[in-house]
C-alpha cells in the first residue's frame, strides 16, 4: 500500500472549503517556523552549550536549505503528482519540527532543521497552486486573499506565540506545535486534495538545478553571515559573493542554450509575471525590513519585553485583515493598479512618519503605524499576486509559484541583511558623532551623585541608546522612499479583462 492508495483522484469535485483550511494550516505552519524560533535561540543557546555565532546555523541552516530546494517544487510535482509531493513534503515537516524538540545537541538541531527547511520550501508554492486550481478564474482574486493572509499574518504571529511559548514552557514547544497541526493537515490533504496529472517522462535539468542552487545557496550566506564577518572584508564572503556571481552566469548562460531548461522559458515571456515577482520581491525587502526592525527597537530602546513587543506588533495583522477583506469588496470599482499604487503610498507614508518618532513615542502611536502599514501590505499582496498567475497557463502555475516564493524569500533575506547592517553601521557612526559633542560638555551632561567611571558608563548608555533610535528612523526613512519609488512599476503590468467581460467582447465580435 502506498500514497497514491489513499489520494484523492484528479476528476473528484473539490471541496473549496476545506481544501482552503488544509492549504492555510500547510501555510501557516511553515512561515511561522521563519520567525518563531528567532526568539527562541537565546533559551536554545543556553540549553545547547552553543556560542552566539554557532547558534545561528539554527536559522541559517533552515533558510539555506528551504532556499536551495524552493525552485526544485514544480519539477517534483509534475514528475510525481502535486498532491503526493504536498503530503510527503507535510509528513517530513511534522517529523522533522518533532526532531527538533528532541535535539540535545547543536549537531542534531542544524540536521533535522536542514531537513526542515528541505520538506517545508515545497509547502507554500504547492499551496498557492493549489488555491488557484481550486477556485476559478472568476474567484481567483477571493483565493489570493485567503491565501495571502497567512502569508502576511503568519510571520507577524510568529515572534508572539514563540515568546509565549518559550516563556511559559520550553522553547522545544516553539517545535512541538507544529506536530498536530501537521499530522491534521497529513490527513486532510490525501482526502480532499485532488491529484493531478503526473508526467513521468519529464526530465530534470541537473546542471540548471545545480548552478541555480548553488547561487540561491550562496547567496543567502552572504545575507545571513555578511553582517557577523564583517562583509567583504571577510574571506569567507568574497568566496560565497564570488561563487554566487559565477554560479547565476552559468545559470543564464546554460539555461539559453539548452533546449529543456531548468525552468520553462514562457515563465519569463510573460510580461506580468516578471514585473509582478520584481515588485513582490521589492516589497518584502521593504516589508521585513521594518518587521525585524521594530520589535528590536521596541525591546532595545523602549525597554519592552518580548511577549509585550510582539502585542503592540499584532495590530499589523489586524490591518492586513482588514485591508484584504476590502479589497475583496472593492475591487468591482477600484481597479488592482489603482490599490497596488496606494497601498504602496500609504505603506510608504507610514515609515515617513515613523522615521519622526522618539523615545517618547507612545504605544498608540506605535499602533496606529501598525495597522496603516498592515492595510498597506493587504492591499499590496491580493491584486498584485492575483495578477502575476491570471495570464499564465494551467501546467505553468505549480513551477511559476515556486519561482514566485522563490524571489519573495530573497527579498525577504534581503530586506533582513540590509536593515541589520544599516542598524549597526548607522548607530557607530551617530555615537562618534555624538560623542563629540559630550566630550566637550561631559562635566555638566554627568548624571547627578555619579562621577568617574560609572558615570561615563551610565552617559555612554545614554548616548548608544540615542544613537541607535536616530538609526532606527533613519531606516524607517530609506525604507518609506523605495516603497514610493516602487509605484512607478505597477504601470508596466497588464490587467486581463475579466471573464465575464472577456465573454462578452468575443460574443459582439461574432
Amino acid at each position: 500500500m502506498t500514497v497514491t492508495d489513499f489520494v484523492r483522484p484528479a476528476t473528484a469535485e473539490p471541496n473549496k472549503v476545506m481544501i482552503t483550511l488544509i492549504v492555510m494550516a500547510a501555510v501557516t505552519m511553515q512561515l511561522l517556523d521563519t520567525t518563531i524560533a528567532n526568539v527562541a535561540l537565546p533559551h536554545m543557546q543556553g540549553s545547547l552549550g552553543a556560542t552566539q555565532d554557532e547558534i545561528a546555523w539554527v536559522l541559517t541552516s533552515y533558510i539555506v536549505a528551504a532556499a536551495i530546494s524552493t525552485p526544485v517544487t514544480g519539477w517534483l510535482a509534475s514528475r510525481f503528482g502535486r498532491t503526493r509531493l504536498f503530503a510527503v513534503a507535510l509528513s517530513g515537516f511534522t517529523v522533522t519540527s518533532a526532531l527538533c524538540g528532541l535535539a540535545n545537541t547543536l549537531p542534531e538541531i542544524v540536521l533535522f532543521r536542514i531537513l526542515q527547511g528541505l520538506f517545508g520550501a515545497a509547502l507554500v508554492p504547492l499551496s498557492q497552486a493549489i488555491m488557484l486550481d481550486t477556485y476559478p478564474r472568476s474567484e481567483m482574486a477571493r483565493a489570493m486573499g485567503i491565501f495571502s493572509m497567512g502569508v502576511m499574518i503568519a510571520p507577524i504571529l510568529g515572534p508572539v506565540l514563540g515568546g509565549y511559548l518559550t516563556d511559559e514552557y520550553s522553547w522545544r514547544w516553539c517545535f512541538y506545535i507544529n506536530v498536530p497541526l501537521g499530522i491534521v493537515a497529513i490527513f486532510g490533504a490525501l482526502a480532499f486534495v485532488p491529484e493531478t496529472v503526473s508526467n513521468a517522462t519529464r526530465k530534470l535539468d541537473w546542471f540548471g538545478f545545480g548552478f541555480l542552487s548553488l547561487a540561491v545557496m550562496c547567496l543567502q550566506l552572504v545575507l545571513d553571515r555578511g553582517e557577523q564577518r564583517g562583509w567583504f572584508q571577510s574571506t569567507e564572503i568574497q568566496a560565497e559573493a564570488a561563487l554566487t556571481i559565477f554560479a547565476l552566469y552559468m545559470f543564464v548562460v546554460h539555461s539559453s542554450t539548452t533546449s529543456r531548461p531548468f525552468l520553462d522559458v514562457r515563465l519569463f515571456q510573460d510580461r506580468t509575471y516578471v514585473v509582478s515577482t520584481v515588485i513582490m520581491t521589492l516589497i518584502f525587502i521593504v516589508y521585513y525590513g521594518s518587521m525585524v526592525l521594530t520589535p528590536q527597537m521596541l525591546q532595545q530602546e523602549f525597554g519592552y519585553p518580548v511577549l509585550t513587543a510582539g502585542l503592540i506588533m499584532a495590530p499589523r495583522g489586524v490591518g492586513t485583515i482588514a485591508a484584504i477583506m476590502l479589497s475583496g469588496r472593492i475591487r468591482k470599482w477600484v481597479g488592482p493598479k489603482q490599490m497596488i499604487g496606494f497601498g504602496l503610498f500609504i505603506s510608504g507614508a507610514s515609515l515617513y512618519s515613523m522615521s519622526g518618532w522618539n523615545l517618547m513615542t507612545s504605544p498608540r502611536d506605535i499602533i496606529i503605524m501598525g495597522l496603516i502599514q498592515g492595510a498597506g501590505s493587504g492591499l499590496i499582496n491580493v491584486p498584485i499576486t492575483t495578477i502575476a498567475f491570471a495570464t499564465l497557463s494551467t501546467e505553468l502555475r505549480t513551477e511559476a509559484a515556486g519561482f514566485y516564493n522563490l524571489a519573495r524569500n530573497i527579498g525577504s533575506a534581503i530586506g533582513v541583511s540590509v536593515a541589520a547592517s544599516q542598524l549597526v553601521e548607522s548607530t557607530q557612526a551617530n555615537h562618534s558623532h555624538l560623542a563629540q559633542f559630550f566630550t566637550r560638555f561631559q562635566h555638566m551632561a554627568m548624571p547627578h551623585g555619579l562621577s568617574g567611571a560609572a558615570g561615563m558608563r551610565i552617559l555612554n548608555l545614554g548616548i548608544t541608546q540615542q544613537a541607535a533610535m536616530v538609526a532606527f528612523i533613519n531606516i524607517f526613512w530609506l525604507l518609506g522612499i523605495l516603497c514610493v519609488a516602487i509605484i512607478p512599476l505597477v504601470l508596466f503590468l497588464r490587467v486581463p479583462a475579466a471573464p465575464a467581460a472577456a465573454g462578452r467582447a468575443a460574443a459582439a465580435g461574432d
